[in-house]
Formats: C-alpha cells, sequence, structure tokens
C-alpha cells in the first residue's frame, strides 16, 4: 500500500493513521538473490515488489549538506571477487563483491588538524549546495503526496570516514580541538543550507546516518556525544522544526540504549533499525519512551532461517503489543540474511500481513522494492 505524506507523518509522530505500516527497509544481502532464484522465486520476488510492502514516496529537499566534490574515483584493480578504488576523499577501498556493497576503506585522510584542514573545503558551505531546481521537484512532488527528506552528516560517522574508528574514538580525548572544529564545520554547512532550503519548502523529516553501536553498545559515551554532538543535532533540527519538520529519524545499528536519552534531547525522535540481537527490544523500548521515540524495524531478521515456528513467535511477541500504539513501521532489522529459505520469506510476509489484518496478497498489487528511507 502507497502511503501518502500526510499518512506516513500521521503515523510516525503517532496521530490518527490508521494500521501501523509493515515494510521492507534493506532488502537481501549480496548471494541471497541467487539462492532464491535456485528456488524459482518469480522476478517480482527477486524485485520484492510481489510482496506489496508498504511504502511512502520519498523525494530529496534539493540540499546537500555532507561531502561536496573531491576527487573522481579511480579504479585501481579488480578481480571477480575484489574491487580496489580511490574514492572522492582520497582513500583506498576494496570492496568484496561476493559478501558487500559497501567498501572498506584501506586509508583515511585525516590525522591532525593539518590534514584536516587540507580536505575541510569538501564539506564547506557553498551556494552550489542548493539545487533550486531539485528543490521544485521536490515542492511539485510533495504537492503530489511524496515526503521531502533532508539528509546530515554524522557527527561520529563523518569523523570516522575521515579518520578511521581508533583514530576518531581517541580522538574525543587526545584531539578535542579537531573533532570540534569536523562537527563545527558540518553544523555550519547543515544550518546554511537547510536555512536556505526551508525558505522554498516544507521538509518532512530530517535524516542522519550514524551507526555508532555493536552488540556490546556504542562507540561514543554519553559525556562525548552531549560536548560534541548534540548542539550539532540540536541546532539543526531547531531551526527545521521551527519551519515545520516533523520526524528527525537515525540509522544506527547495535545496542544504543545507553544513548537514547541524549539522542531524545538532541530532537531525535524515531530511529531505525533497532537490533534486536543487540538488545534493541522494540516492546520494552515503547514501554520505556511511549510516544517519544517512532520505531521502524524492529523483526529479528535471523528468525528467517529458523523456520516457521521461530518466525511466528517473533512476530506474535511484537506486531501485537505495538500495532495500536501508532508511531511504527514493522520491518527486518537490517538485510534479509544469506540462508533464508524463500518460503520462510513468504510465511513471513502472509503472517505479518495476517495479524496485521491485511488481506492476503493478491499477486497484482505491487508495493515498493527494496525500501531504505
Amino acid at each position: 500500500m502507497r502511503y501518502s505524506r500526510e499518512e506516513y507523518l500521521e503515523l510516525m509522530t503517532f496521530g490518527d493513521a490508521g494500521r501501523p505500516m509493515f515494510v521492507e527497509l534493506f532488502g537481501p544481502m549480496v548471494g541471497l538473490e541467487n539462492e532464491w532464484r535456485a528456488q524459482a522465486a518469480a522476478p517480482g520476488e527477486i524485485a520484492l515488489t510481489a510482496f506489496d510492502w508498504d511504502y511512502v514516496p520519498v523525494v530529496p529537499c534539493g540540499g546537500m549538506t555532507g561531502l561536496f566534490g573531491g576527487m573522481e574515483p579511480v579504479t585501481l584493480e579488480e578481480t571477480a571477487e575484489t574491487l580496489v578504488q580511490r574514492d572522492a576523499l582520497g582513500r583506498t577501498t576494496k570492496l568484496f563483491k561476493n559478501v558487500a556493497t559497501i567498501p572498506l576503506p584501506l586509508d583515511f585522510p585525516v590525522r591532525d588538524m593539518k590534514s584536516w584542514l587540507a580536505v575541510k573545503p569538501l564539506f564547506a558551505f557553498h551556494p552550489r549546495r542548493i539545487d533550486p531546481a531539485a528543490v521544485r521537484k521536490a515542492r511539485e512532488e510533495q504537492a503530489a503526496g511524496a515526503l521531502v527528506v533532508a539528509n546530515i552528516p554524522g557527527g561520529f560517522d563523518i569523523p570516522r570516514e575521515l579518520m578511521g574508528e581508533e583514530l576518531t574514538c581517541t580522538g574525543f580525548y587526545e584531539q578535542p580541538e579537531l573533532l570540534h572544529d569536523i562537527i563545527d564545520t558540518l553544523k555550519d554547512t547543515a544550518l546554511r543550507v537547510l536555512e536556505r532550503v526551508t525558505d522554498e519548502i516544507v521538509i518532512d523529516q530530517l535524516s542522519v546516518h550514524e551507526d555508532l553501536a555493536g552488540k556490546a553498545g556504542p562507540l561514543i559515551g554519553p559525556k562525548q556525544f552531549q560536548e560534541f554532538i548534540r548542539p550539532y543535532f540540536r541546532e539543526v533540527w531547531d531551526l527545521v522544526s521551527s519551519r515545520g519538520t516533523r520526524i528527525f529519524d537515525m540509522d544506527s545499528d547495535g545496542d544504543v540504549r545507553p544513548l537514547l536519552d541524549h539522542f531524545l534531547a538532541s530532537g531525535l525522535n524515531s530511529m531505525h533499525p533497532m537490533e534486536p540481537a543487540a538488545g534493541m527490544d522494540i516492546v520494552e523500548l515503547r514501554k520505556q519512551y511511549g510516544t517519544r521515540l517512532a520505531i521502524r524495524g524492529g523483526i529479528d531478521k535471523h528468525v528467517l532461517r529458523e523456520g516457521t515456528d521461530a518466525i511466528r513467535k517473533e512476530l506474535l511477541s511484537k506486531i501485537p503489543p505495538l500495532a495500536r500504539s501508532g508511531g511504527i513501521a514493522f520491518g527486518l532489522d537490517h538485510r534479509i540474511p544469506n540462508g533464508t529459505p524463500l518460503e520462510n520469506y513468504r510465511y513471513y510476509v502472509t503472517l505479518g500481513r495476517e495479524i496485521l489484518g491485511l488481506p492476503p496478497r493478491d499477486g497484482k498489487s505491487r508495493g515498493w522494492g527494496r525500501m531504505a528511507f
């Protein structure tokens, strides 16, 4: 089912939106398509459109807030299994084609203030970051029911992309001036871009990609978040929310519970994908945070490989307690894992629709494929 912008905003801000959404957030892991083809999957099942997932049309706001410019990517080496490139930041990256979609950086451009100043212009404000034609397109599509989304770079994510994980984590202690300058640059650019964009259009959702946690918890502590990142998030949110933005969503895997209160104090009111394997139990989180936190995801992807009993147990434990509370789009907590039998995935979709009271798939309706907001 296609949701309009208004329906989606009503749902995710705990208004009167009828039923919750049932979605696929990220799609299959690399390799699963071939497994499913060997199991006689139909083309629409490979594309995921045959599962009639709920969706809302999304359009970018027309303003760029992250990396802008840089080097032309160059392929250094390619085999059947790997692709080695030099990317826009000048990093050497390696992609393992058969198992991943995101390349791994092998080196990083920033080590200290001097090396940061060399790449800082790629993150600084420039009027060309606003594309008037794209803003006009967003306004037109918004009028037709699309959700206008603005993305801002993560206050942890970008330093990690520039410096690597280890140097970023130690940098909060050993090079605080450097981390402050990087994050303040991101903040200044985001504020100046989004101020101009929101002169022309209402941004419906502000989104940030962080991925700052694993199963053991966050890679940054509350004190560091409050000092370095919270002022950035808070100022940007205060700007756009004063001009009509209603959702501030974060994408982070892992167990972020030690930081959730700090996220909410920064303006965040929505999160995905909520990994159960990392302790992110959406039923318990709803009890704790109520209407302060909207949720997307939360269904344990690993049960898809375990069989129908495990799938039924997981869905019955998550959907009925939350289905009437609003502020939720049920979906897997990340990509569909390899080793998931096609029959198990079909069962998951069928049972989820049944529990939600949706009509059985009729083979004709076509929902969104590979949904990632």
